[in-house]
């Protein structure tokens, strides 16, 4: 990619999250990341050029030094900072406006820095493996937090029994956000079990929101709608997906009926987070148990009488295992968190010059990580500990923003057609697949985001309690209260 030769027109909208907008160029397999910021704040143009490169670099840092060491090198494309023309970048902008959703056109994106992130376009495959007319399938998931916690700090007893995303459903119902409640649950995509993973990418599908979305050469074809209102429309997947399925195997004569393209499509998806290419002597892949905590949330939909059938688990290199294993560094919940939070900005309030040497704010690199994995393991919770043996409250710190990080990370499977042999095919009968599959959103949780997190974590607890606690009985008929019947005549 030539900077100086820079061209808005072979650069087109992709999409964009809460803090940056994506394009993808037209040509070659690569996308730009650009930040946004609210409209109010675009008049702030010295600020956002002396921040945007470190704010870049440290995401680009924090990817390589933090996650992928932890997720693993395969599965995580950290890019690179580019500094670009802030002509190209101004015509840019211009371009993209009329395609972004009216929904997050409070933000604009950062036309005075020139600074971007250059990444892998996820949604292809390289050119290389594809003999195959048909364009590749990605479908982006957002997990979410795949285990109920196990901390001793826990106050609330439904935290053990209920996730996080289903008591979060009637929060987010009863404030507008959604206008139907979502029956996905984490716990049964990451619990290894094919029936349960079927399940839940089922429910994925027929109310994405913002956990699901598919492409298909590039393009965006299946995501939640702009008006929360109206459901995305599976008919029109079904027919994205018909050439993709429609193998003849003597019973549909090579048309198949939608629900059985749906269900070989969610079977592609289940195959493709179970691979891990590790297995022991037996040829059985290594499998990840989660004894620490309650395998299964009550909300899940999941017939409970089925939980028992068989033991399940996730094989050890799968892309669901390395995500949970950094979920799980959060040993201590947000209820055991905070505490220590306010325990270190205490201490920074007395020694403020202590905040760049314990990289509270990066920069992200090898001593960030060092610090990440050498956190002791025991705390007495005392004043004196606290300022003696201080690297023990950010070490928690550290791993809980680590923790927060994975539990909002996009996993991303692109797959073509492919007849002939590869070296990373799914083991389906028909059709065969080619695919790749990445980890991405994973930028630094800031610190300062705690306290929102533990008042957040409090009103979703306690909505949640509220609306789902059975109504008192009703005192409009009292057993033997006196009434009197009138009859009319017909």
């Amino acid at each position: 990619m030539e900077l100086d030769k820079m061209d808005e027109n072979d650069w087109k909208y992709h999409g964009e999250g809460n803090k940056s907008l994506v394009v993808s160029h037209l040509q070659h397999c690569r996308v730009l990341r650009l930040l946004k910021f609210p409209s109010e704040d675009s008049a702030h143009t010295r600020q956002t050029a002396e921040q945007a490169f470190r704010h870049i670099l440290n995401i680009v840092d924090y990817s390589k030094y933090v996650m992928k060491p932890l997720l693993e090198e395969k599965y995580v494309h950290s890019g690179e900072v580019v500094k670009l023309p802030l002509d190209f970048v101004r015509q840019l902008s211009l371009k993209v406006q009329q395609e972004r959703p009216e929904l997050r056109c409070d933000k604009v994106m950062d036309t005075f820095s020139g600074c971007g992130l250059c990444l892998p376009n996820l949604t292809q495959l390289p050119l290389h493996h594809l003999r195959d007319h048909r364009p590749p399938i990605c479908v982006e998931i957002k997990p979410k937090c795949g285990f109920l916690p196990f901390s001793r700090h826990i106050t609330k007893e439904c935290k053990r029994k209920v996730c996080r995303f289903c008591m979060h459903q009637h929060y987010k119902l009863a404030n507008g956000k959604w206008k139907r409640l979502s029956r996905y649950c984490p716990l049964d995509l990451f619990s290894g079990s094919k029936q349960r993973m079927f399940v839940a990418l089922k429910n994925l599908l027929e109310e994405p929101q913002n956990n699901l979305k598919i492409f298909k050469g590039g393009e965006l074809i299946f995501s939640c709608k702009d008006d929360a209102k109206q459901q995305p429309e599976l008919n029109d997947l079904i027919q994205h997906l018909r050439p993709y399925f429609s193998h003849s195997n003597g019973l549909y004569n090579g048309h198949q009926p939608g629900k059985v393209i749906l269900n070989e499509f969610i079977q592609v998806i289940c195959s493709a987070l179970l691979s891990g290419g590790d297995s022991n002597r037996s040829g059985e892949p290594r499998k990840v148990h989660l004894s620490e905590s309650r395998p299964h949330c009550e909300a899940s939909p999941f017939p409970r009488d089925l939980l028992r059938n068989g033991n399940h688990g996730l094989p050890k290199d799968s892309v669901l295992a390395k995500i949970l294993q950094v979920q799980m560094l959060d040993n201590l919940d947000i209820e055991g968190i905070y505490p220590l939070y306010k325990r270190v900005e205490q201490y920074l309030e007395e020694f403020p010059k202590e905040r760049n040497r314990l990289q509270i704010d990066g920069p992200y690199n090898e001593s960030f990580m060092d610090t990440v994995k050498n956190c002791p393991a025991e705390d007495d919770g005392s004043v004196e500990y606290a300022v003696g043996r201080f690297h023990f409250v950010t070490f928690q710190v550290y791993q809980y923003r680590v923790a927060m990080t994975a539990k909002d990370c996009s996993v991303m499977i692109t797959f073509a057609p492919d007849e002939e042999d590869e070296e990373q095919q799914l083991n389906l009968e028909k059709p065969r697949f080619t695919y790749s599959i990445s980890i991405l959103d994973l930028d630094p949780k800031p610190y300062e985001g705690i306290p929102h997190q533990y008042k957040l974590d409090t009103k979703i607890v306690n909505y949640y309690l509220r609306s789902t606690q059975a109504p008192p009985p009703s005192s409009l008929y009292k057993e033997r209260q006196e009434c009197t019947l009138l009859f009319h005549a017909v």
